[in-house]
């Protein structure tokens, strides 16, 4: 019998669902809330609300197009040289990335394959090798689908969050489609997190799965009051001045030229290596992850250094350089936010990495038992980002 940190379950089927769900209904608000900007001819909102909805698409397609292409010349994962992957032969692939459905092909796949896995009663026919790569693949396709997700939610929901924020407190603009939007931003970015991390250490099988439970909620609560936080404080920046934007492309060019300096080796040809990197620094610019798998305990300490040192000035720039600030019904609730979110966040950060994140092998070898050259289809897993 299949142990459960390896079985592809019901309950994980369900939460594919979830995730596709999620995902759907934040770009559907999102261009909803557009339309309403666009209808009420604020056209610079709709074209940014827009701009966060398109990026976050078309990067993520980019990157799905380019490992499918990967799969069919991997001798490891298409030794046959089938024409298919995913089901769909090359040019329909490509059209389906084309008109942005590449996520949702991945979905339809991993959704047909798994209910066929978790509907099926075990036989003795079947040996315990051969459930165990079945259910290997599903781990390894639903972890592509959440690295995907992972960069959706970073370039198009983290970004429309902080516009959204930004729109309510610098200019007094609210709707009830503004609050919707907000809120399943912030439930796909998540889900996103939490549903990557879980699915990174089930698919690569050295390392130990997350624990349930309290590790997970723990990490989550890290994740929530450091990047919420960090969204408020350059919401105050934006109101201080738009021009505040210069910074955050700054941070953007510093968190770029990190992962640059550390060469990355995540995709196949150059010109996506630097896609990544670009992107890298956009996931850097709100919150920290390991972008190489290496010991990061000096860069992470740096990192939160410069995020508190922002979340304290923010506050303090506003209330010196534009005074009537200080009267505003928000400055006093959100600096009042950020300062818990920041200490809650630091906080939840010590605790989990110091007694909650696991550290412990099961092999050292690449090579899973029963598995053999089926493990490199973990590669890509490896060389991305690790929580």
């Amino acid at each position: 019998m299949l142990h459960t940190d390896t079985q592809y379950s019901k309950l994980r089927w369900l939460f594919t669902i979830g995730g596709l769900f999620f995902y759907v209904v934040d770009i559907w608000t999102d261009v909803g809330l557009a339309l309403k900007y666009f209808q009420e001819e604020h056209y610079v909102w709709a074209g940014l609300t827009l701009v966060f909805v398109v990026a976050g698409l078309l990067v993520t397609q980019i990157f799905s197009y380019a490992w499918c292409r990967d799969d069919f010349n991997d001798p490891m994962i298409n030794p046959e040289g089938n024409t298919t992957i995913l089901g769909k032969q090359r040019g329909e692939l490509a059209a389906l990335h084309l008109l942005g459905l590449g996520i949702f092909t991945r979905y339809y796949h991993l959704l047909k394959k798994g209910f066929v896995v978790v509907s099926r009663k075990t036989t003795h026919l079947d040996t315990l090798a051969d459930r165990r790569v079945v259910h290997h693949r599903l781990f390894c396709h639903a972890t592509d689908l959440s690295m995907l997700k992972l960069l959706e939610a970073f370039l198009e929901s983290v970004p429309q969050l902080l516009l959204q924020v930004y729109i309510v407190l610098g200019h007094e603009e609210s709707s009830y489609m503004q609050y919707v939007s907000m809120a399943f931003s912030f439930l796909n970015i998540a889900w996103a997190l939490v549903d990557y991390r879980r699915c990174l250490r089930r698919s690569l099988p050295c390392v130990r799965e997350m624990p349930s439970g309290l590790p997970t909620a723990i990490y989550l609560l890290y994740k929530f009051f450091t990047i919420s936080s960090l969204i408020l404080s350059y919401s105050l920046l934006l109101i201080l001045s738009t021009y505040s934007t210069i910074a955050l492309v700054i941070l953007w060019l510093l968190g770029t030229t990190w992962s640059h300096l550390l060469r990355t080796n995540f995709c196949s040809s150059r010109s996506l290596e630097f896609l990544y990197r670009a992107v890298i620094g956009v996931i850097l610019t709100f919150t920290f992850f390991n972008v190489k798998g290496q010991n990061t305990k000096v860069a992470m300490s740096v990192y939160y250094v410069f995020y508190s040192l922002i979340n304290i000035t923010a506050p303090v720039l506003l209330a010196f350089l534009k005074p009537e600030s200080q009267t505003a019904p928000f400055f006093l609730p959100v600096s009042s936010v950020i300062s818990g979110g920041s200490v809650l966040g630091l906080l939840f950060l010590l605790l989990y990495y110091r007694c909650l994140h696991p550290r412990e092998e099961l092999h050292q070898s690449d090579e899973v038992d029963g598995l053999g050259g089926k493990a490199e289809t973990t590669k890509t897993i490896r060389c991305f980002l690790q929580p």
